[in-house]
């Protein structure tokens, strides 16, 4: 189930962030947790089995668009669809909006299936 950041939520998100290539030095990982908690545009969510968060989607929406910057699943789960579920998730919560993807996340939107507006 995807959960919308918190504060609380920080020390997971943040670890869960780190995963992606560019967000491993704590400096960067810092602004970028910095822009998702000044930003309304910018917003971050969870992705919790269980009892435990194990994914991260980072999304900037606009009024047509949403684009997403951040996909990131703890490495132990892997391979169990849990990145396609939360695009999927996004994409139904974002309704007619049109999803894009960035040079980060291109490669792996591209795996996933297009529910409404195209990359």
């Amino acid at each position: 189930m995807l959960y919308r950041y918190k504060k609380s939520f920080e020390k997971i998100a943040m670890g869960l962030l780190s995963f992606m290539p560019k967000e491993r030095e704590l400096k960067k990982l810092q602004q970028t947790m910095h822009i998702y908690e000044e930003n309304p545009e910018w917003q971050l969510f969870l992705w919790k089995k269980e009892d435990d968060f194990v994914g991260l989607l980072g999304v900037e929406v606009a009024d047509d668009h949403y684009t997403i910057h951040h996909v990131s699943v703890n490495p132990s789960h892997r391979g169990d669809g849990i990145g396609h579920q939360m695009i999927d998730k996004i994409q139904d919560m974002m309704q007619h909006r049109e999803m894009r993807a960035t040079d980060e996340t291109e490669a792996f939107l591209n795996k996933c299936p297009v529910k409404k507006g195209g990359l």
